[in-house]
């Protein structure tokens, strides 16, 4: 049960839980990654501060401003886009918000920490008299160093994959992770499990597993090829914002690829469209409208100079 399989690579990963107990509590690894995903954030953070000479303690005090925030941006965000989840009838409006707010369950989406991380940095940079845009390139390589640890979360959590497939990076997991193949069968098409998959339900060592694409690998991976990207041009930048503008840019075109291949999307209520895939299509082409504007400008004022 607690096996993850990478059956065409050959690897085979077993008693891999989603947490472990402390005492009488449980911890779960998902929140752990988040909060190392915080830390080693800050300090890369730090270090591009450090680099272009602004004082690291200002960027403490934002992260300090902005965890409860963007924790509760991809909250809301997810719940939005679920409600049918939440909003059940006969159900009290005591037990309907404790359901919304108990992200112990899962139900985190970037896109909606990124949008309350954003509105927190423009009220916070604001309020300490700093530049909003240079505040943004430096907080970039950050926040893209907590997504490639973050989606590892969705790893231990068996959640965040795609469809069903044989590919080189196909990822093998147990059918009973999800309460048997009967129960499975019951909830096909719940916007997760997919009858694809139970149609090609494969057996190792005796036990029953799924083969989907492992949709937060790839996105951790392109993240990381993003990050290495900024990581290379920062130098080179032409105007405050552009580092943050290339991040939405990489990141959007990536986002687009990745979430048609997922089964779990969030869709906008009474359409077949995925909100994260129709938001990062928009986020590449403002994106890429911004930097071609902003180049333009550039050129200008170096030319009138």
């Amino acid at each position: 049960m607690y096996e993850i399989r990478f059956p065409n690579l050959g690897v085979d990963l077993k008693h891999i839980g989603d947490g472990f107990m402390l005492g009488s509590l449980e911890i779960r690894f998902y929140g752990v990654i988040i909060a190392i995903g915080f830390v080693l954030g800050y300090c890369m953070i730090a270090m591009e501060a450090r680099r272009t000479k602004q004082d690291p303690e200002l960027y403490l005090d934002f992260i300090l401003w902005t965890v409860v925030p963007s924790i509760l941006g991809a909250r809301i965000y997810y719940v939005l886009f679920r409600l049918k989840d939440y909003v059940r009838e006969g159900q009290g409006l005591k037990e309907t918000l404790l359901g919304m707010l108990n992200i112990r369950g899962g139900g985190l989406a970037v896109y909606g920490g990124v949008i309350a991380g954003i509105i927190t940095l423009l009220i916070f940079s604001r309020k300490r008299g700093a530049p909003a845009m240079l505040m943004l390139d430096t907080c970039t390589m950050g926040l893209l160093t907590g997504q490639i640890l973050g989606r590892w979360g969705n790893f231990f959590n068996r959640e965040a994959f795609g469809a069903y497939t044989d590919s080189l990076f196909a990822m093998a997991i147990p059918v009973e992770w999800f309460g048997g193949k009967n129960y499975l069968v019951r909830t096909v098409n719940n916007g997760i499990i997919t009858q694809e998959m139970i149609d090609h339900v494969r057996t190792f060592d005796g036990m029953e597993f799924i083969q989907v694409h492992p949709t937060f690998l790839y996105e951790s991976l392109w993240n990381l090829g993003v990050l290495l990207l900024i990581f290379l041009y920062r130098r080179h930048k032409k105007f405050d914002g552009e580092m943050f503008a290339l991040y939405i840019w990489g990141y959007g075109l990536g986002r687009v690829w990745i979430e048609a291949l997922r089964t779990d999307s969030l869709m906008l209520p009474g359409v077949n469209f995925k909100v994260s895939q129709l938001l990062a299509a928009f986020c590449v082409i403002a994106a890429s409208v911004y930097m071609i504007i902003m180049r333009m400008k550039d050129r200008k004022d170096r030319k009138d100079r």
